[in-house]
């Protein structure tokens, strides 16, 4: 068991040098990306290529969502939107699985415990749905925990693709039609955000309402 310890914590070193790494000689500068994305932008497998770096960089809790900034600029809405959703659920599940199995000892000394039988209580489509439609939340939170806790891949998956799906065209939309890298500051606009944000506390309510009154 000690010898899967350490074998864990060195696969763990390696991932968190491999992210500062790639980070330091500008491999995930988005910038950098999308000039050579640019390059091959009429190939149909560049759309193949953008899912499985996403994917990728999820499983390893990198940042995959800086593929926002490649895809948007370079892609309609709707297809940015496919690139984006895609990427994100895929990277989710293969995420979730390498948390799993990274866990499985820890997790079995936690799984009798009150609060984790509580967080399971919780693992439906909708709580993860509004974790993912949130803005700025970090997916590979979601993607991790879920995979510690366990959660049903029928919700998570779904969740993951309609969730990134929703967000990500609302932020493509206004990437694709800017005109100027100065019209970017409009995605930090309350009409941008705001209403994935109402979306997300409605959904997050209505669970809680479902929790507090109906299953009780």
């Amino acid at each position: 068991m000690i010898k899967g310890y350490i074998k864990k914590l060195i696969v763990l070193v390696l991932l968190i040098t491999a992210g500062i790494l790639l980070q330091f000689f500008g491999f995930l500068d988005a910038e950098k990306m999308l000039f050579v994305a640019r390059e091959y932008a009429d190939h149909w497998w560049l759309v193949v290529v953008l899912i499985l770096a996403q994917t990728v960089l999820f499983t390893f809790a990198l940042a995959g969502s800086l593929f926002l900034w490649v895809a948007a600029p370079l892609y309609p809405p709707l297809l940015s939107t496919f690139i984006l959703a895609a990427g994100a659920a895929l990277g989710g599940v293969t995420a979730y699985y390498f948390s799993k199995n990274m866990t499985d000892e820890w997790t079995h000394r936690i799984e009798n415990s009150h609060a984790y039988k509580l967080l399971q209580q919780n693992d439906n489509f909708f709580t993860l749905f509004a974790l993912r439609v949130f803005p700025a939340f970090p997916h590979s939170l979601v993607n991790y925990s879920s995979g510690v806790l366990k959660v049903k891949l029928s919700h998570f998956i779904p969740a993951a693709f309609l969730g990134v799906g929703i967000k990500s065209y609302v932020y493509s939309n206004v990437i694709y039609n800017a005109a100027s890298t100065s019209s970017f500051d409009e995605l930090l606009n309350i009409r941008t955000f705001g209403p994935l944000l109402l979306l997300s506390v409605l959904t997050l309510a209505g669970v809680y309402l479902k929790y507090r009154f109906l299953d009780k």
